[in-house]
């Protein structure tokens, strides 16, 4: 798998070789109690305290009541992942631009694979460039039920292949424009999954 980093200060503060070790303590997986129904947040390219000074509240009161929440990647500092888990248990994932802290946050992998009753679901920054299941066979791994990603800033609900695919878009700087944007949520209940975007006022 290539990794991409953005961010000169990984490779100024870790050097090369441990930033890449780092990077690579990539997949994790998680099991995840079948309480059904399960509500999950999503959420992505939050770039704070680039795009806003802290995360907006109006994400906050979109995620009152989930069971967990889902970063997918380009979170820039910790303390997004500390405001989100006063809510629920967070699992983020690892952006482009994501350096430092966030390198050894024990949060923060490549990749989750997330197994909720029936459903698995991987929760990563950008969409493989090729998403059937081949990649799955090639990575040893069963075909996802649900893929959550991130970095493209545009929100976006859809099934392909059999697979929903999720992008919750940025709550701070939609299609790469500051202001409030959007998150998304996503329910699971009798082995059905439906998200819907929430676009944040």
């Amino acid at each position: 798998m290539i990794l991409a980093f953005h961010c000169d200060n990984c490779t100024n503060r870790y050097g090369e070789d441990e930033v890449t070790k780092r990077a690579n303590h990539a997949r994790n997986n998680v099991i995840v109690p079948s309480v059904q129904p399960m509500r999950i947040g999503l959420v992505s390219d939050t770039h704070i305290p680039q795009s806003v000074e802290a995360l907006p509240r109006q994400v906050i009161e979109s995620f009152r009541g989930v069971d967990f929440i889902l970063h997918a990647g380009d979170i820039y500092t910790s303390s997004v992942l500390d405001d989100l888990e006063s809510i629920a248990p967070v699992f983020a994932a690892k952006g482009d631009d994501d350096c430092d802290a966030l390198l050894i946050d024990s949060r923060v992998r490549y990749k989750h694979v997330i197994k909720v009753g029936r459903k698995t679901l991987w929760l990563i920054h950008m969409l493989p460039s090729f998403y059937t299941s081949t990649l799955a066979q090639e990575e040893e791994e069963e075909t996802p039920d649900i893929i959550i990603f991130g970095h493209q800033h545009a929100a976006r609900v859809k099934h392909y292949n059999e697979v929903l695919f999720v992008n919750p878009g940025s709550p701070t700087c939609p299609n790469y424009c500051l202001g409030l944007g959007t998150v998304a949520i996503l329910d699971i209940n009798s082995g059905e999954a439906q998200a819907h975007i929430l676009p944040l006022s």
